[in-house]
């Protein structure tokens, strides 16, 4: 059995876990709303039309905010489309996704959803087709008590209290030459700067996130966070970063590894961060979003057939990965890759929550079920809350087609406030199991008092509205003190260590 040793101190602290690490994404895009969250009629559906089956799972994964309404789809939305009567609400062509927008579920209605869920709104204006005047106009309709033109609107549509949105996406991706407006740094850094200082004019109390390059893959990475930044960093408070892996050539080895790059992605940007910092002798720190990240691949094909066969469609079930085994583990290590940076990545989101690239499925004349990847986003953000500690990981390596000195244990651990440490582990040994040696050394005597282990021989195994436990923890027996703690080969492992 190979070997690895974690030892952990509670007085090395990375950084206090920000709650919004946690978070996920809803976009006007598939069935993410439409048969996913809200579906009139449906046997679960509540008075205002939301699916109770949904929100019980989302409930579960304990998502304490929710990034909306794009995503691609914002930089071609008319904010005010989304307000008023229902019946008189236009439908729009949305060039993003080739689909038609019905905005039956606007600002209102996703607000409620929200608040049901134990969410909050984590809000996209566009920057794309629009500019700084709706920006900070949606934030006076949501965020202003009264007495003003847009929040008087919102008063007389319904909502006499503010939803005071905390958190706003200055636009999306706009490197991106798929994205509506696309803009080169100077003119999107000049129009995000200009957004950002009459919305926090608008509410000082605001935060507001940039979007940094679309990826590393884009030829303006790099030189467009830095240029943009220039421009607006005064104004912004964190940068976006989005990431997706997949496995389309069937190495799993190699895409077990990928989470060495994103672990590169987001110290890059955090230096680029601190560049411009250093530049403009600031003294003010801006931190991370990782606000789209998850494994996409498996849909690809599928939705391109539909854009032929249905175009301008209603609720198209576009993106629907079907999530296996393998996915659950790098969702996993993902997660861990972001605690261990949890001193500068301060929002996750999770793309998506609901049939799109998701960990909640629902069949529209069904139910609602959980896929592989829910459960170790559903564990981490439950028990991951308190303070991240610095790992001082020693295990074996290898190499794979792309990467180089892999570790072969991944492992993250969070103090709680009760004082109890969980330890989230992965295996990526496909084949050998793992013993680990968790050193606590200043932390008295410590016992494993739970273990859980997620596993399964196969891989490519999944989970469906028949068979939705296939793939799901298990808890073990506790190891006792002194021994060491069995990780199962290809494995996700949360332990939790008491007093």
């Amino acid at each position: 059995m190979k070997q690895a040793k974690l030892i952990l101190d509670k007085d090395y602290v990375i950084s206090e876990i920000d709650k919004r690490l946690y978070g996920s994404f809803i976009e006007h895009l598939g069935r993410a709303v439409y048969t996913g969250i809200y579906q009139p009629g449906h046997p679960a559906a509540d008075k205002l039309g939301f699916r109770r089956d949904v929100i019980e799972l989302v409930k579960q994964l304990n998502v304490p905010i929710v990034r909306y309404p794009g995503g691609n789809f914002v930089s071609g939305f008319n904010w005010e489309d989304s307000i008023g009567p229902v019946a008189d609400r236009p439908r729009r062509l949305d060039l993003a996704w080739k689909t038609t927008e019905t905005n039956e579920v606007g600002l209102h209605e996703f607000c409620a959803w929200a608040k049901e869920a134990g969410s909050e709104v984590m809000y996209a204006v566009n920057l794309g087709t629009r500019g700084p005047d709706a920006a900070r106009n949606v934030v006076e309709y949501t965020n202003h008590k009264g007495g003003s033109y847009w929040s008087d609107l919102r008063i007389k549509n319904g909502a006499k209290d503010p939803f005071n949105i905390k958190l706003w996406c200055l636009g999306n991706e706009m490197d991106g030459p798929w994205q509506m407006c696309a803009k080169t740094a100077t003119e999107y850094g000049r129009v995000a700067n200009e957004a950002a200082k009459m919305m926090k004019w608008t509410d000082d109390s605001i935060e507001t996130v940039v979007c940094g390059s679309s990826g590393t893959g884009m030829p303006t990475f790099g030189t467009w966070e830095y240029q943009v930044l220039t421009e607006c960093y005064d104004n912004v408070d964190y940068v976006s970063l989005h990431r997706y892996y997949g496995n389309p050539h069937n190495e799993t080895e190699d895409f077990l590894a990928s989470t060495l790059d994103l672990d590169d992605f987001i110290k890059t940007v955090s230096s680029i961060c601190d560049a411009v910092k250093g530049t403009r002798h600031s003294k003010k720190k801006v931190n991370l979003s990782l606000d789209e990240w998850n494994v996409w691949y498996h849909s690809n094909q599928q939705d391109q057939n539909l854009y032929k066969t249905e175009p301008w469609g209603n609720a198209l079930p576009l993106l629907e990965d079907i999530y296996n085994f393998e996915d659950a583990l790098l969702v996993g290590l993902m997660l861990i890759t972001m605690l261990k940076n949890a001193d500068r990545v301060k929002i996750g989101c999770l793309a998506q929550l609901v049939n799109v690239i998701a960990p909640i499925m629902t069949n529209k004349n069904g139910g609602a079920w959980a896929q592989t990847i829910f459960y170790p986003v559903m564990q981490a953000s439950t028990l991951g809350r308190g303070k991240s500690l610095l790992p001082q990981l020693t295990c074996e390596k290898f190499d794979t087609k792309h990467y180089t000195d892999v570790p072969v244990v991944d492992a993250a651990a969070v103090l709680q406030e009760n004082g109890d440490v969980v330890i989230f582990a992965v295996n990526r040994d496909l084949k050998e199991d793992v013993l680990l040696d968790a050193d606590l050394r200043s932390f008295g005597d410590m016992k494993v008092i739970s273990h859980s282990v997620l596993h399964h021989d196969d891989v490519k195994a999944i989970n469906t509205e028949q068979n939705p436990h296939e793939v799901k923890p298990q808890d073990v027996t506790p190891e006792k003190p002194g021994e060491g703690i069995r990780l199962p080969a290809a494995s996700w492992n949360v332990i939790r260590l008491s007093k």
